[in-house]
């Protein structure tokens, strides 16, 4: 990449492109932006976000618009702007602010097409939530959760319900998990993860089971993993990777296998990566990155590779790399 960045947002746009956007370059935030073109291999610098941002969210609209919300500046103040991305001018253009500054919120685009914004931190833990409308432009607070937490994932089920997990709520990590209804606007409890965990990843498998992986416990890196189960609401435990690691990536690839990269362990960034096999329930250890790299992105190409992008590995990195 043209800049070095870590917390940043990679987004495979619909004409294949990856759009990359924001970040902390070590010393501030970020609000380059810059195109990755798998044809070529190469970086293009696209147009700047009028803010500079990090752990913020980006979603990808039905019209093919990216919405980016919320993060952190510099001086590490949570913000409730939001912006959107046109690949056809290749600028950014101010949309509607949150009603709440939010960093290390989950984004979550719904088959209605609104994006729901969820939880995250702003000098407290947040429960609330928000709904942001394309149509208008505009936000609209939905349902609050029950529980407050930041760092925590979120899953799409196939029946369009949204399922959020774990996280921190300031006092202790969690093994709690909710469910959000569309329809109903409103948030149900569902079955607690086996292990509390923050800073994880939650994949939906083909099989429609969610996979939820690594994390940290307030005490120790985590290699634990588990399945929850949307018709029963039940997790079951599940064969365990080898590296513990937070803060890692999560891809689930086009032959159904999901592929884990980087992370942190208990005393550096790492390189290895590992394949979840939804089939045997193991985990099989696969080529290490050239790069050790944590607080990464991931994403996935039309062309089935995973292109992963900067990170820290003690130093922050502009590099790029291919699976």
């Amino acid at each position: 990449m043209n800049v070095t960045r870590q917390y940043h947002t990679a987004s495979t746009l619909l004409n294949g492109l990856v759009l990359v956007a924001g970040g902390f370059n070590g010393s501030s935030s970020v609000n380059t932006a810059e195109l990755y073109n798998p044809s070529t291999g190469i970086w293009t610098t696209t147009g700047s976000m009028s803010n500079g941002r990090y752990e913020h969210t980006a979603s990808i609209l039905a019209n093919g618009l990216v919405l980016v919300a919320g993060g952190q500046t510099s001086s590490g103040v949570s913000i409730t702007s939001a912006e959107l991305y046109n690949q056809s001018t290749g600028t950014w253009t101010a949309t509607g602010s949150m009603s709440t500054a939010r960093l290390e919120h989950i984004a979550s685009t719904l088959a209605n097409g609104l994006v729901l914004v969820s939880g995250g931190y702003n000098g407290a833990f947040l429960t609330n939530a928000e709904l942001y409308n394309p149509s208008t432009g505009t936000w609209t607070t939905t349902g609050s959760m029950n529980v407050k937490r930041c760092s925590h994932a979120v899953s799409i089920l196939a029946n369009g319900s949204v399922l959020v997990t774990g996280g921190s709520d300031g006092s202790n990590s969690l093994n709690t998990a909710e469910l959000y209804n569309p329809s109903t606007s409103t948030w149900t409890m569902t079955g607690n993860m086996n292990v509390v965990r923050k800073d994880h990843t939650a994949s939906t498998l083909a099989n429609g089971l969610v996979l939820v992986a690594g994390g940290y416990t307030d005490s120790s890196y985590v290699n634990s993993a588990e399945l929850y189960n949307p018709a029963t609401g039940s997790w079951t435990a599940t064969g365990s990777m080898s590296t513990v690691r937070r803060f890692h990536k999560a891809s689930a690839l086009t032959n159904g296998l999901v592929l884990v990269t980087g992370g942190s362990n208990s005393s550096s960034s790492v390189s290895t990566t590992e394949l979840y096999n939804s089939s045997t329930g193991i985990w099989t250890s696969t080529v290490s990155m050239n790069i050790a790299r944590s607080s990464h992105a991931a994403s996935i190409l039309a062309n089935g590779l995973v292109l992963v992008t900067g990170g820290y590995n003690g130093g922050y990195t502009n590099s790029a790399e291919l699976y």
